[in-house]
């Protein structure tokens, strides 16, 4: 009887391990990958500047698109004079290769009133700080976006959110200093085949925008900067989805039964 005692005692001990060990790694599995929904919202004032589609990305905070004070480089220049970020995004895959990057609201441009969202799978671990760019519409090269790649950790160590929303001011909005004012050459009311290089750095400058006051724009409404230092221009938002990862789900179901095994070698 003794004998049995012990052996189910060891089998106890080795099964609550399993079980344990299990549920550690679904848990740390669950931390690790995340589902999040990032929304772009722009709270400019109507008649005023849209935005064109945002590209962002998750990654380990090593890939710096621009710094304030320095020419700008092809990656922002993509950005700020035609929206497209042709460079952007390959400056980032090739700075981050495990990255997770994106365009959000890709097609169209982001008119004032409107929000765009799009999804992404993101390993918190390895990528938890979060990147922007998108080029202000009407315009010759401005833009919002972040020059510090560590400015906005999004993820802790856990997989939880630290930021839900990222809020942008008009004084934030950035000039590529790229390409010379002119609205007959501006992105969204004159002819960008036109444009002329300025040979600038970058620097914050949303005043000059007044530039295009009275010009039709692409979408149909005459333009009106209408902004202040403090106007709030742009949001980012950030939302965890509650869908489990299959592999999660499996893990979950073999600690359960290992769970059920510890209970009844208990009652032996």
């Amino acid at each position: 009887m003794a004998v049995h005692r012990d052996s189910t005692r060891r089998m106890l001990a080795s099964a609550g391990l399993a079980a344990a060990c299990v549920l550690g790694s679904w848990s740390a599995a669950q931390a690790a990958v995340v589902t999040v929904r990032v929304t772009a919202q722009n709270v400019a004032p109507a008649n005023g500047i849209a935005f064109a589609p945002l590209h962002v990305g998750f990654g380990n905070g090593s890939f710096d698109a621009f710094d304030i004070g320095s020419a700008a480089g092809a990656a922002i220049v993509s950005v700020a004079e035609g929206g497209s970020g042709s460079a952007w995004q390959p400056a980032f895959a090739a700075a981050e290769p495990q990255a997770v990057r994106g365009t959000v609201g890709a097609g169209a441009p982001i008119l004032a009133g409107v929000t765009r969202m799009l999804d992404f799978t993101v390993d918190t671990m390895a990528n938890p700080f979060f990147t922007f760019a998108s080029m202000v519409i009407p315009s010759n090269d401005h833009f919002i976006g972040n020059d510090n790649p560590q400015a906005y950790r999004i993820f802790d160590a856990a997989g939880n959110l630290l930021l839900s929303q990222i809020s942008q001011l008009a004084s934030q909005i950035w000039d590529a200093g790229s390409e010379a004012t002119d609205p007959l050459a501006a992105a969204f009311v004159g002819d960008n085949d036109l444009r002329s290089a300025q040979n600038g750095v970058v620097s914050f400058n949303f005043s000059e925008l007044s530039a295009y006051n009275g010009l039709t724009t692409g979408a149909g409404y005459v333009f009106n900067n209408n902004l202040q230092a403090g106007t709030e221009v742009f949001r980012i938002g950030f939302e965890l989805l509650a869908v489990p990862e299959p592999s999660g789900l499996l893990l979950a179901a073999l600690a359960l039964g290992l769970l059920a095994t510890t209970r009844r070698l208990g009652k032996v």
